[in-house]
């Protein structure tokens, strides 16, 4: 499919090493001089490896399937457009959990390399690769476009730089029916202050309730949907131990946060989680629009991200 806005490659000075991106099978993999690298597999457009400074950022179950056959159980699933089982009597009703796009095989757009401007008369560059993936109606199987019947197109990009990962999602209504969705970056985090903000408890029948703590600690299985969060305002996961920050999160666009563990009895029961007590060095923490439906009007265009900072 065709980008809006496809970016162009801004040359830097010959003396400078330069990103490296590789496509091999169904993924693409771009690498830094610095070392840092990104891994995305077609199928789904899944992030499956974030490193930089010389560790593994995300969690990926060593259970998981990476033949297409099923969704990627780690990484940063892409969820659209529909958040959780679909609701009953809605047009989302026949799709599966979570949507379609992380069930489908994208096309890899192509990739983009950029530098910072100089500071300080400090003559290295911090670079940037961005590498853009997309998914339209097309594309889709015959059972996801009767399912949802709509023209649309998807462009996600995934920016790596030297101490951050930006994800994007760009939706384009390209028919003539408006479009509701809702979209997720269901990050797995391999290891808030949200004091005050109200969240849908789904372990206690979805019920709704005000945090009162500014943080929140994982101790129990954990399945919260934290609403009308300020974007700009970063999200904090640190330590238990000494406080010291992993991930911050900030976000554009996306006002909604889950947190997700899924402790003892239900990684024991997921089949594709593993091993059983992965549960105790992962954290699913996922900027979304999922608490209301966003409506897209026929021949317009929404975008919303996220930036994760690693290890501070």
């Amino acid at each position: 499919m065709d980008r809006s806005k496809k970016p162009s490659a801004i040359g830097v000075g010959g003396s400078l090493p330069q990103p490296t991106v590789s496509i091999k099978d169904s993924t693409i993999e771009a690498s830094l001089p610095s070392g840092e690298s990104v891994t995305v597999h077609l199928y789904g457009a899944t992030v499956t490896s974030w490193k930089a400074n010389g560790q593994e950022q995300l969690f990926v179950s060593e259970k998981t399937h990476l033949d297409g056959s099923k969704p990627i159980r780690g990484g940063i699933p892409l969820v659209f457009p529909v958040f959780g089982p679909p609701p009953q009597n809605h047009v989302t009703s026949s799709l599966p959990q979570h949507g379609f796009a992380r069930n489908s095989n994208w096309e890899f757009l192509g990739k983009s390399s950029s530098e910072s401007a100089e500071t300080a008369g400090q003559a290295k560059a911090d670079l940037a690769v961005k590498l853009d993936f997309g998914l339209s109606h097309t594309m889709l199987t015959e059972e996801f476009r009767k399912a949802w019947p709509y023209e649309f197109g998807l462009v996600y990009s995934v920016t790596l730089t030297k101490d951050t990962l930006e994800t994007s999602l760009q939706v384009r209504n390209e028919g003539t029916q408006n479009f509701d969705f809702q979209v997720l970056m269901h990050t797995y985090f391999d290891i808030g202050n949200l004091e005050s903000k109200t969240y849908v408890d789904k372990t206690r029948n979805a019920i709704s309730q005000s945090e009162t703590s500014a943080a929140l600690a994982i101790t129990e299985e954990t399945d919260r949907v934290y609403q009308d969060l300020d974007p700009a305002k970063p999200i904090i996961v640190s330590s238990a131990e000494d406080d010291k920050t992993i991930f911050s999160i900030t976000r554009e666009g996306l006002t909604d946060m889950v947190v997700w563990n899924p402790w003892i009895e239900k990684a024991k029961g997921m089949a594709d989680f593993g091993p059983d007590e992965a549960y105790k060095k992962m954290l699913c923490v996922e900027a979304g629009s999922v608490s209301a439906w966003q409506t897209l009007e026929a021949g317009d265009a929404w975008e919303g991200g996220q930036s994760i900072k690693a290890r501070l």
